[in-house]
């Protein structure tokens, strides 16, 4: 794919702020699980919170293509940040987006496209993963009011975020077709998060779990219309998946460029490691497999940004990138020895980050049931 003057400024400005600022930091702030609060503003000034969302909430305006560029660059050093800048633009604002109305837009998208406040989506549950028509949380019309009560777990940003879509059932004999969307902020009484949960990767974006307590919204809130917050959440996804598959694509080409500079300079009986076929070999395949990864998330946002059809192309996307960013942060670890199991270097934190891009929005084997279905029509 041949890309244009402006996706190239975009790309070579997201590359340049994740080489000062993003790599210089990225192993000390994983170590202390820390949340890169004092990059959000640089984020949000350069239009990263909000890159293809109109102008007119807020957004950059540009495209799902310029969005995977960025993200493939952010997450080549810190899957963490692109993470939190991939489900705040995709999932929270994503859904905005898609199901809202202009005074919703307005109100909400604004705020958060342009990096004002951070977003959260709530669609997990302690109870209810991959099947997600199968959630406890409900919401219940009183006069003018919604009353949401229940849980959410693995919410990215849930602690540090302002404005949240959440998914409840309101009508729970009709299954996936009686569950609708709200937007809760933060501040609601009755809503509260839990402690930052402790995971083996991804330690510096904000992840908890999310409670409503007799959370009474206004019923101008319900986003979308009643009973369609599950059919809106499959196209928020498909949009989610594309972010996810840039992701994965970053961790690969972060596991080859780390793995190429160690092999040139790394000697074993006399020459460098990368003189010897076998380690040429895992090399090759991260290259070869970087490539494809990056043409497959390419192919599905042009067909998201062409407004076709881009369910499997996604689902494609995400389980190749992902999958393949697993076994690059592997390789990467076995071309630097012993020091790529220490967290001096960055492999060890490559491979922690990319097993989450296997199961965060739809499981592997999720991915695969949407593709055979596809293709069994």
């Amino acid at each position: 794919m041949i890309l244009t003057d402006d996706h190239l400024l975009i790309q070579e400005t997201a590359r340049d702020f994740a080489l000062r600022h993003v790599a210089p930091t990225v192993i000390a702030r994983d170590a202390a699980a820390a949340f890169p609060h004092d990059l959000i503003p640089e984020l949000a000034s350069m239009g990263l919170l909000g890159l293809y969302h109109p102008e007119e909430y807020g957004g950059a305006g540009a495209d799902t293509t310029a969005f995977c560029l960025v993200i493939e660059e952010i997450a080549r050093w810190d899957a963490s940040l692109a993470l939190t800048i991939a489900s705040h633009t995709s999932l929270c604002s994503g859904h905005i987006a898609i199901a809202g109305t202009h005074e919703q837009k307005r109100r909400y998208l604004t705020p958060l496209a342009s990096g004002q406040i951070l977003g959260g989506w709530a669609l997990t549950e302690p109870g209810s993963g991959s099947d997600a028509s199968g959630m406890k949380t409900s919401a219940v019309k009183k006069g003018d009011e919604w009353v949401l009560n229940g849980s959410k777990t693995f919410i990215t940003q849930g602690s540090v975020g302002g404005i949240f879509v959440v998914l409840a059932v309101t009508d729970r004999e009709k299954g996936a077709k009686g569950i609708t969307a709200f937007i809760v902020e933060k501040g609601d009484a009755g809503f509260s998060h839990g402690p930052k949960m402790h995971k083996l990767g991804m330690n510096s974006s904000d992840t908890c779990e999310l409670r409503f307590e007799e959370v009474r919204i206004p019923a101008d809130r319900q986003l979308g219309g009643l009973g369609m917050g599950f059919i809106d959440t499959m196209k928020v996804l498909d949009g989610g998946r594309i972010g996810i598959g840039a992701l994965g694509v970053g961790i690969i080409r972060g596991s080859l460029e780390e793995s190429v500079a160690y092999a040139k300079q790394r000697h074993q009986f006399g020459k460098p490691i990368g003189d010897f076929q076998a380690v040429r070999f895992k090399l090759a395949d991260m290259a070869v497999n970087l490539e494809a990864a990056r043409l497959l998330v390419l192919k599905a946002a042009a067909l998201k940004d062409a407004g076709k059809p881009h369910t499997q192309e996604a689902s494609m996307a995400k389980l190749f990138s992902s999958e393949k960013a697993t076994q690059a942060a592997l390789d990467a670890i076995q071309i630097h020895g012993g020091y790529g199991y220490t967290k001096e270097y960055h492999p060890e934190r490559f491979l922690r980050d990319a097993k989450l891009l296997e199961i965060g929005e739809g499981t592997s084997e999720v991915q695969r049931m949407v593709i055979g279905r596809g293709l069994m029509g």
